[in-house]
């Protein structure tokens, strides 16, 4: 087989690896968040392929090293790939009861250990069919393993910087499939006698089928689906149900408004408003976080200057058109939320993070130094507001963060909203230098507002919220720092509970 074919299916299969590792968080993480045991499920499941396949690679070719064979390898992995999307569904069924490490682990073995294993195994089959002499195996094996690490980097940047975002998981998944049939082609074509038209015709055919994959997963979005995309940093999706309208962010509900007037049906948008009622008059505020600026617009409606950041552009994006979010009225930074702060000009009254969910909770963004940062940035008086998700009132994760804010601020208040207190369900938190009350008549009464079903759900929420405020548990309780920070950990129950109620939501819905 000629040299320079033998480094293109190298460097094809090379590539193909880091690129289907990264593709799984996505393939993935729509179901069980973006979070720590996901990445390292994947990671641990790579690794533990290539070595299997690289120890199963070098026994098959000393026994019989042909490059027909080599072909076998890539097109059985470019066959398992275009399977991916349809194994994945009964996979997920079947580990559903399992906690999160188990499940994520056990998915991720049995969606991507087979192809990779099959791609570990080109390497050392390539070295057998290059290598010569015994004098040559050392340079041969270091030029084909250079070859491969470098064209996985390659794929790599190209995957998360650019391809992902581009294609979509699906429809790249099919490509680096016909890529790899591509590769199994060329390797197929330098096998002496090997050119049956029985393999031709397995190759032409299996390409057909990836290229058929490509064409299906550009079908536009049905059944509520209004829209669905890929950024570089998440899945996101927006669906209608009834006069509901959802942004999904990797499977986690961000944002839910009605759709026909904008109004923030997540209770813990209106409970944080009562932050508004803790100062005479509106001044200006920063969100971290935008998601589909439901927080930005409620308190923007109330008069504040509203200001905010959020990483992914694409959240801006769908924000703006589907959700009515108006940067003219609320300018959004597109950057991390901890850099942004650090660069915040002049002190603000209220600042408001909203960058946690279930499962992603950005270490940065939640502890001693990003609270430090924070108070730095506040006016006299002063508040900061957090948004956490929790498996009820008193979870380890309100307590954490709780004496984490007193090491910067001697009031910490929480107000809970879910019924009863051991569900899962938000818990906003305010911290300050300063008392925190509000006067009852902002609370608002609910026999005023019982002819109008909205503002009285509204009004409830408050009153609940705010006559069950509380001080968090802090005895005990680990003060979270850059250094050490186990919210991934804590997450993990948080997560399940969450992704098993938003099946169940949308259950009916396209792609779930």
């Amino acid at each position: 087989m000629r040299p320079l074919a033998l480094y293109a299916v190298v460097s094809i299969s090379g590539g193909a690896v880091l690129a289907v590792e990264i593709l799984g968080t996505r393939i993935l993480g729509p179901f069980y968040g973006m979070g720590l045991f996901l990445w390292s499920a994947l990671i641990s499941v790579t690794l533990a392929a290539l070595a299997v396949g690289y120890a199963l690679g070098g026994r098959w070719a000393d026994r019989d090293p042909r490059p027909a064979r080599l072909a076998l390898l890539l097109a059985g992995a470019g066959l398992w790939l275009i399977a991916v999307p349809w194994l994945r569904h009964p996979l997920l069924e079947l580990t559903s009861g399992l906690g999160l490490r188990a499940a994520v682990l056990i998915t991720s073995t049995l969606l991507f250990f087979p192809p990779l294993m099959l791609l570990g195994m080109v390497s050392p089959y390539a070295i057998r069919l290059r290598a010569r002499r015994l004098e040559e195996v050392g340079r041969t094996a270091g030029d084909l393993y250079a070859i491969s690490t470098v064209a996985s980097v390659v794929a790599a940047v190209a995957t998360g910087f650019w391809l992902i975002p581009v294609l979509g998981v699906a429809r790249l998944m099919s490509a680096i499939a016909l890529a790899l049939f591509g590769a199994a082609a060329i390797a197929w074509l330098g096998a002496r006698g090997g050119r049956s038209p029985v393999v031709a015709a397995a190759l032409v055919a299996a390409a057909a089928l990836a290229g058929l994959s490509m064409a299906r997963a550009q079908d536009p979005p049905r059944d509520g689906v209004v829209f669905a995309a890929e950024s570089p940093y998440a899945e996101i999706r927006v669906l209608d149900v009834d006069d509901v309208r959802y942004m999904l962010i990797d499977g986690g509900v961000h944002t839910a408004v009605e759709k026909s007037t904008d109004r923030p049906l997540h209770p813990y948008v209106v409970v944080s408003e009562l932050a508004h009622d803790l100062f005479p008059s509106p001044g200006r505020m920063t969100l971290i976080g935008l998601g589909g600026g439901a927080a930005a617009n409620a308190f923007s409606w109330r008069g504040w200057q509203v200001d905010a950041v959020e990483i992914d552009p694409l959240v801006v994006r769908v924000a703006r058109e589907h959700f009515g979010h108006r940067e003219a009225l609320v300018p959004v930074a597109r950057m991390d939320g901890r850099r942004y702060l650090a660069a915040l000009d002049g002190p603000r009254e209220l600042i408001y993070f909203d960058a946690y969910g279930s499962s992603s909770i950005p270490f940065h963004l939640i502890t001693d130094e990003a609270f430090v940062l924070a108070q730095s940035k506040l006016a006299p008086g002063g508040v900061l507001l957090l948004n956490l998700e929790s498996l009820g009132w008193d979870h380890v994760l309100v307590r954490s963060v709780a004496a984490t804010l007193r090491r910067s601020f001697t009031h910490v208040v929480a107000l809970p909203i879910a019924e009863p207190p051991d569900r899962r369900g938000n818990v906003i938190v305010l911290a300050a230098d300063r008392p925190l009350e509000v006067p009852d008549a902002a609370l608002g009464n609910p026999l005023e507002v019982a002819g109008d079903e909205y503002e009285h759900w509204r009004v409830l929420q408050r009153i609940h919220a705010w006559d069950n405020r509380f001080e968090p548990r802090a005895e005990g309780a680990r003060v979270l720092t850059d250094d050490l920070n186990p919210v991934d950990i804590w997450a993990e129950e948080i997560n399940r509970v969450a992704r098993r109620e938003l099946h169940a939501l949308f259950a009916h819905q396209a792609g779930w």
